[in-house]
């Protein structure tokens, strides 16, 4: 029943308790735990400043960018924006198109189909865009590891610009007019981990500074861009701390006041209200439904949704969407199964997983990837085989960085690229063989002897009863909460359980009524953990973040279970 490391963070020093001894507990606990151990950075964090130095002019080739777009404004040369078909991609392609327009620009969005173009720049859509008369491709949340197709673009006469937020390879930069990406070497811009988007928003940002007039003469709307860097910086698991927590924080309040008609017919398709929502909504309930399209078949569906005015469309748009991700869902649950069959069947104490199959859809390689990292805390490689190429989607753990396992194998693969916990690549099926041994053997040198398993981090320890609604209003400060910033985590010992069912379709889910010390009653539900219910003991220690339960014009306090065992077992 109990798998899983529980860490308690150690308790506040009695210096940081006191310096931050305006914020009540358990948020002063919280703070420290973050790393804020004085009142003006507790504060800062608080109300989501934005940190000092961001002048999108600190980024290199933001100056020669700038310039570029001002002459193509001002000379009315056609430009392509070429983006991805994931959410962050998506996002930063209406993003830039609409920026544009509003500043007079001839302006198109490009993104390619990944079943037919596959990740990134390809040269076979810049020699159709060059045919259709562009002049100026500028690359959003890609692009940075193709050099051969910057090099082609400049072959044909189109001016590229890219931007995109992945890793370089080393110094090795493509060829372009302009490369932005603040993690190219010697890049003096102080936050390394904005999303695509954000990097197309600090593009905008740059070319108002220098003109801060729309075509028609009036102010520059910037802020109501805001909702897209929102949506593309949470899906894309960007971290939510430093100037990503401030254009979020900032991002979702523009969300919740929006005019874009898009979004108000996803909300409405996905049950979300979009006047409370908060970051878990974008992770959860919008950004897996603009990314379905793009899984399935074209992106460009997701993109016409956040960029239409029409509100019959974007009411039709949505429901495609709607219906697209439930069918990616099910084609995930399928191919999960498989990819546990293949990855289990071959050998089952492997330090990675790695499956391969000619059925397997490419567009959900990558959720299928991550359902099994998650199951059994292994490295995981699920991969589309085609005739001749093989085009994988890899998820890891902290213990291994695989884009650096991935750079040790690149004598073998055709393109790969990501970050440390995610990356994608192509093979040639002849390399196939090869490839599974080589990354399995450096998984094992770095993975043998570790004690491999979740941990679960909790902030601190409290007894039921200290929980009520202000506890929950302090907790509203740390928004957004998600990757890199964490919603805060209690354990509670020694918890009796009044009354335990399960629910949700094929009782995957666990709802409990709990009991505090004086007899009142909390309820908790545990997503996922429905099949601990047959084996429950009387009392027990919980893993928990707290939330809000609206039900009937009710407002309850529930307890989101992330994990639970006996009382008293160890952690």
């Amino acid at each position: 029943m109990h798998n899983k490391r529980w860490v308690i963070q150690p308790p506040i020093i009695p210096q940081a308790d006191e310096a931050l001894s305006k914020f009540p507990y358990p948020l002063k606990q919280i703070l420290y735990n973050r790393g804020y151990s004085t009142d003006a950075e507790a504060r800062a964090f608080l109300k989501a400043e934005a940190p000092a130095g961001t002048d999108p002019f600190q980024m290199l080739g933001m100056d020669t960018a700038v310039e570029r777009i001002r002459y193509a404004i001002e000379h009315n040369e056609p430009i392509a924006i070429y983006g991805d078909y994931d959410v962050d991609g998506v996002t930063a392609t209406a993003l830039l198109v609409e920026a544009l327009q509003w500043l007079g620009a001839d302006v198109r969005g490009y993104i390619p189909n990944r079943f037919d173009e596959g990740y990134g720049l390809n040269k076979d859509a810049l020699d159709s865009l060059k045919a259709d008369g562009v002049k100026l491709v500028i690359t959003v949340d890609c692009g940075i590891r193709s050099p051969e197709e910057a090099l082609h673009a400049r072959t044909i006469g189109l001016d590229l610009i890219i931007s995109d937020h992945h890793h370089p390879d080393g110094s090795n930069l493509p060829p372009a007019l302009a490369v932005i990406n603040p993690k190219q070497p010697g890049d003096p811009y102080p936050d390394k981990d904005l999303a695509g988007v954000g990097i197309a928003y600090k593009i905008v940002d740059a070319l108002v500074k220098e003109r801060g007039k729309t075509k028609d003469g009036d102010p520059f709307p910037l802020s109501s861009f805001l909702d897209l860097v929102a949506l593309g910086t949470v899906a894309d698991l960007a971290p939510l701390v430093g100037e990503n927590r401030s254009l979020v924080r900032r991002g979702i309040k523009q969300i919740r006041e929006t005019k874009r008609q898009g979004l108000f017919s996803l909300a409405g398709v996905a049950q979300v209200k979009l006047d409370k929502i908060k970051a878990s909504d974008i992770g959860f309930m919008l950004g897996p439904r603009l990314n379905a399209s793009g899984r399935l078949e074209s992106a460009l569906a997701s993109f016409e949704l956040l960029t239409t005015t029409d509100f019959m469309r974007a009411g039709q748009l949505a429901q495609q969407l709607d219906v697209q991700n439930r069918q990616r869902q099910s084609i995930t649950r399928t191919m999960q199964a498989q990819a546990e069959a293949i990855a289990l069947g071959d050998d089952p104490d492997a330090y990675l997983f790695f499956a391969a199959h000619e059925d397997f859809n490419p567009g959900v390689v990558g959720l299928t990837a991550s359902r099994l990292t998650d199951a059994y805390y292994r490295p995981a490689v699920v991969a589309a085989k085609g005739p001749e190429e093989t085009r994988g989607s890899c998820r890891s753990i902290p213990e291994f960085h695989i884009t650096d396992a991935l750079d040790q194998c690149k004598d073998l693969l055709i393109r790969h690229g990501g970050h440390a916990a995610a990356a994608g690549f192509t093979v040639r099926n002849e390399n196939l063989p090869e490839l599974v041994s080589r990354l399995k053997s450096l998984a094992k040198q770095q993975l043998e002897g570790k004690d491999l398993r979740h941990t679960l981090t909790a902030d601190a320890e409290v007894a039921l009863e200290e929980l009520n609604f202000d506890v929950l209003k302090h907790l509203a400060y740390l928004e957004p909460t998600g990757y890199g910033n964490s919603e805060a985590v209690f354990v509670s010992r020694d918890v009796k359980i009044k009354s335990s069912r399960t629910v949700g379709a094929e009782g995957k889910h666990l709802k409990l009524i709990l009991e505090d010390s004086r007899g009142a009653t909390y309820d908790a539900i545990g997503f996922r953990l429905g099949e601990l219910q047959k084996s429950l003991p009387p009392r027990v220690d919980l893993l928990y973040t707290l939330e809000a339960n609206e039900w009937n014009g009710r407002t309850t306090l529930q307890l989101n279970l992330k994990d639970l065992k006996p009382a008293g077992t160890p952690d």
